[in-house]
């Protein structure tokens, strides 16, 4: 499943072709995906102005002239492609075949400035959704959702708050949508290897016993930003079903200290650790048990 920066990426490109655009024809290939389609749902979009295309977490969100939101998940393998003046770029090269006969374009979007966009799942396991735009933060999808990580309200206070008291290993922690929305295994492991925290420990360490952020709470906090803004910036990290919308592939994956390294040496200089492995609540965890205590 794509991670925040995956989704990040995706956005940024989807964004040229649609924000100020007007929908001229929506084709609805059958009536669900992970879950059913709304109602009268290519009627409703059809002559909207896209206004704004966002992110909130792991979803997109599509401001419409209407006052309503789309909202769009991706779920495991959806991708869009986008066709104009006789070219097409897709989000890159799937795991999954895209196919020539197209059986898995769910949605087709005309737009008012000769763009198709083309929504693709092989999985279906992503969705859409349309919310009134005063009802977006209260909705099934975002009411209990937590604070954005690439948002100001992240800190080491934040985490001090959220955390302070809580047994739970602090890799679930972090990846409790609840607390902070749109964090990931991938990006988890590598900000934890980058603060020297070790998956395992108490996600209430973080806090002292007056509930106050200890120095790792602050560093721990810089660092998720900075390793989500690495990896926005490189493009997303490319691992099975995910690619830009340009068609190229991102390479944070490059840049990965940990993640996926089992057995290989730690990057850290003068540490003569090996990456190991640990499965938590069904996820690989990678980490160094030298630098991570």
């Amino acid at each position: 499943m794509p991670e925040l920066p995956e989704v990040e990426t995706v956005r940024r490109g989807l964004e040229p072709a649609m924000v100020g655009a007007r929908f001229t024809k929506v084709k609805q290939r059958r009536p669900d995906l992970r879950f059913p389609f709304p109602e009268r749902f290519a009627a409703r979009l059809e002559g909207q102005e896209i206004t704004a295309l966002g992110r909130r977490a792991k979803y997109l969100l599509a401001d419409l002239s209407s006052g309503e939101v789309l909202v769009m998940h991706l779920g495991m393998s959806g991708r869009f492609l986008v066709t104009q003046g006789g070219r097409s770029v897709a989000p890159g090269e799937f795991h999954h075949e895209h196919g020539a006969s197209g059986a898995h374009d769910h949605v087709i979007f005309g737009l008012s400035n000769g763009a198709t966009v083309t929504y693709n799942d092989t999985r279906r396991f992503g969705f859409m959704d349309l919310v009134p735009r005063p009802e977006i933060e209260t909705c099934r999808h975002f009411k209990e959702m937590g604070i954005e990580p690439l948002g100001n309200e992240l800190s080491g206070e934040t985490i001090a708050r959220l955390f302070a008291s809580r047994r739970t290993p602090l890799k679930a922690a972090l990846l409790d949508q609840r607390l902070i929305a749109g964090l990931g295994n991938i990006y988890v492991c590598e900000a934890l290897f980058r603060t020297g925290l070790h998956p395992e420990a108490a996600a209430g360490s973080l806090a002292t016993a007056k509930g106050k952020p200890t120095a790792k709470a602050h560093r721990l906090a810089g660092i998720i930003r900075d390793v989500l803004n690495e990896a926005v910036e490189a493009g997303g990290s490319t691992l099975r079903d995910h690619a830009q919308v340009d068609g190229s592939l991102g390479y944070f994956q490059h840049a990965f200290r940990v993640y996926d390294r089992e057995g290989e040496p730690c990057v850290t200089s003068g540490c003569t650790g090996t990456v190991a492995r640990l499965v938590q609540s069904g996820r690989s965890t990678f980490y160094c048990p030298k630098c991570q205590r």
